[in-house]
């Protein structure tokens, strides 16, 4: 590691070491950090090509005139910073403002009398910074600033946003359950938008505020199929699979799709997939698909009034289009995009490219999965709100990396660094977003898969939210551990996070799970995004107290979907996971059973004396409905119930580090929503985590 390649790196934000789990220092290697730069634009073959990277670096920011994205705060004075040559610091510059509203103001700005905020020579030349005065105070928003005067004509997205996220009163309590797992009688096999209001319907009549399910977002149809709602194709357009064919209106003026429903073919195969204890994702999507086919045949031939909305809706919505003959030219390829012939490949898809059926169906099938998920998501009822799922990553064969390649780097996957658990590290096997390149485009694209999300969602979940500020990156093909963190603009990711908080008055709640550096909690606090409060991960060995306390600005919970089920992890069930992973080495496994014991023992007597328990029971059903209890009287702002808890479930929904050798996103729950219902046990659970959040709002 030379001198020029650490400066190199300062100026790409490539971290050139980092503190590890136990809180070692772990510096990266020259070669690592070299690959990253220059998978991050850098002009660099080998080390020795540092210097010469580091001078053209430095021209090419101090050169830029104007950044391509600003935040001010609203409702105050605000001001850019421009960069010059200081021959040119006495010029004029022509400025122009587009507001959200589409309102323009335009000023000159006499640069003498603006003032200088630093200066730096750079190869012979001295550029100054000047900042530059926007004419009034900005409303919340985005707004576009144009710079003309000194070289090319420079735009900057100004991002006008509140300093905190939108914040909902009161003391709030949700259920989880993913979707796919869910089901009732009326189900074909797994859960669908039908049972997710069903679903919602009986937390309402419980009093609950949420309900919570794992990423709905479009997928890959590659071959094999990879069912992780965390790898979707898109992060723009909604997974099909989720799509009830019954409620669509076009079934009623459908006799093909009737006649299907009605035969005993398709009753037996929906039969047989009720009985199987997991979802079977191919039957499931051909089944759904054969009814969806005769719907959009038939609206398609009637050319009546639905058909001129769908019509309407898909000019609305231009991507749509971009994105079904993307689906439609997938589906006749059977391939996936990097191996398409140009000009396919590059972006371009042409009506003889795909076949027009398929790409009539993919605009109503996202047609009618916006329709139902929004009449779910209507709050207007005082029905529970949607707690929905912003996964970090797409799948690098999809669309998303298709039409917008610019903002990601193809040629790194995401990951993280070895720890306690993953001693090898962790390739999560998509491309991370390219920290400038989203900036290039003025962050249009998460805007949209913000948006997306939000216009749905009364709370939104941030995965990895530690990607706001870095992540880990390992270049394709080489191992985990020799990866290194690219930083990210972190206060203009929190301006769009807090900006569309409160556009769609919407709680944002941040994934900060596992090894979190101290100012990502500190920006969090900051910005008013709620944290994370995990059960397992807040034991300490402490007997008296074997839980940390509970802060209010967090979702509590007794696990997520990557944990144990609670009773699995009180038995220590997933420490015989690890060791069979690998990840857990065999002469530690007595010591860390020990300690698990030792936890559930204090845990009994914590939860007894906090009068959670009757007595210090170490039943796991009675340890289940105390230290929900427990973090249910916290002053936490959520409380989060895994339904599966309350029968006890022992297997996990996935378990991270494997693939195919286990059934990841797969397993369907054990009970049905009206065993749920019905189960005066459970209920009675779920009430008094109900009353207990009641009296603390009382309380407060």
């Amino acid at each position: 590691m030379t001198a020029a390649l650490r400066r190199l790196a300062n100026l790409y934000g490539v971290q050139t070491g980092y503190y590890d789990f136990f809180k070692k220092r772990t510096d990266a290697s020259g070669e690592s950090v070299l690959e990253a730069v220059r998978l991050l634009g850098a002009p660099v073959r080998r080390i020795e090509d540092a210097p010469d990277a580091v001078r053209s670096r430095t021209l090419e920011l101090w050169a830029r005139v104007l950044e391509p994205v600003g935040v001010v705060q609203p409702h105050r004075p605000a001001s850019v910073e421009i960069r010059v040559p200081a021959a040119r610091a006495a010029d004029r510059v022509r400025c122009s403002l587009k507001l959200e509203d589409g309102a323009e103001r335009t000023w000159v700005c006499d640069l003498r009398h603006a003032g200088s905020t630093q200066s730096k020579e750079v190869e012979g030349t001295r550029y100054l910074g000047k900042r530059v005065r926007l004419p009034s105070t900005l409303s919340p928003g985005d707004h576009d600033l144009t710079v003309e005067g000194i070289g090319d004509t420079r735009q900057c997205r100004v991002i006008a946003a509140p300093i905190r996220a939108f914040s909902s009163k009161g003391r709030r309590w949700g259920a989880f359950l993913p979707l796919y797992a869910l089901h009732s009688s009326e189900s074909w096999g797994a859960g669908d938008v039908s049972d997710l209001e069903r679903f919602q319907q009986w937390i309402s009549e419980l009093g609950g505020d949420l309900v919570s399910i794992l990423p709905v977002l479009a997928v890959h149809p590659q071959t094999p199929f990879d069912p992780s709602p965390y790898a979707p194709s898109s992060r723009l357009f909604w997974n099909e699979f989720y799509v009830d064919p019954r409620r669509a209106p076009e079934l009623a003026e459908c006799p093909g799709a009737q006649r299907l429903l009605a035969s005993p073919a398709f009753q037996r195969e929906v039969a047989a997939l009720r009985a199987a204890p997991e979802v079977d994702y191919a039957r499931q999507r051909a089944l759904r698909r054969g009814v969806l086919e005769e719907l959009a045949r038939s609206l398609a031939a009637s050319r009546n009034a639905r058909y001129g909305e769908l019509q309407q809706y898909v000019a609305a919505h231009r991507s749509l289009q971009d994105f079904a003959a993307f689906a439609a030219a997938q589906e006749r390829r059977q391939a996936p995009w990097p191996e398409w012939p140009e000009p396919l490949r590059g972006g371009a898809i042409g009506e003889r490219d795909r076949d027009e059926d398929a790409f009539f169906y993919h605009l109503y099938v996202q047609w009618l999965a916006e329709q139902q998920l929004a009449a779910v998501a209507s709050t207007a009822e005082g029905k529970p709100g949607l707690y929905l799922d912003l996964p970090l990553g797409v799948h690098a064969d999809g669309y998303d990396t298709w039409r917008y390649r610019d903002v990601f780097a193809l040629d790194a996957c995401g990951g993280a660094p070895p720890d306690a658990v993953f001693t090898r590290g962790q390739n999560w096997q998509f491309p991370p977003l390219h920290p400038e390149g989203i900036r290039a485009q003025g962050y249009g694209y998460l805007i949209d898969c913000l948006r997306h999300q939000l216009d749905h969602a009364s709370s939104l979940r941030i995965d990895h939210v530690m990607a706001l500020h870095r992540l880990y990156w390992i270049p394709k093909g080489w191992p985990a551990s020799e990866g290194v963190y690219v930083q990210y603009r972190s206060e203009e990711l929190y301006a769009l996070l807090c900006l569309e908080s409160h556009r769609h008055r919407a709680t944002i709640v941040g994934e900060n799970l596992g090894t979190v550096p101290a100012h990502v909690n500190a920006s969090l606090e900051r910005h008013g995004i709620l944290k994370m409060y995990v059960v397992p991960y807040e034991a300490q060995p402490a007997a008296a107290r074997p839980l940390k306390l509970v802060p209010a600005d967090t979702v509590a919970s007794l696990n997520t979907h990557d944990m144990p089920p609670f009773a699995a992890y009180l038995r220590g069930m997933d420490l015989e996971d690890r060791l069979e992973l690998g990840l857990l080495p065999k002469a530690d496994l007595a010591k860390e059973r020990k300690a698990r014991r030792r936890f559930r023992l204090a845990l009994a007597r914590f939860l007894h004396r906090q009068g959670c328990l009757p007595s210090a029971s170490e039943d796991e059903s009675a340890l289940v409905e105390g230290t929900l209890k427990w973090i249910a009287a916290s002053p936490a702002a959520v409380v989060l119930i895994n339904l599966e808890d309350l029968w006890l479930e022992t297997a996990p929904q996935n378990l991270p580090g494997t693939g195919t050798e286990r059934p990841n996103w797969r397993r369907r729950a054990r009970c049905s929503l009206e065993e749920l219902a019905s189960h005066r046990d459970f209920v009675e659970t779920i009430r008094q985590l109900a009353d207990a959040r009641a009296r603390k709002k009382a309380r407060r």
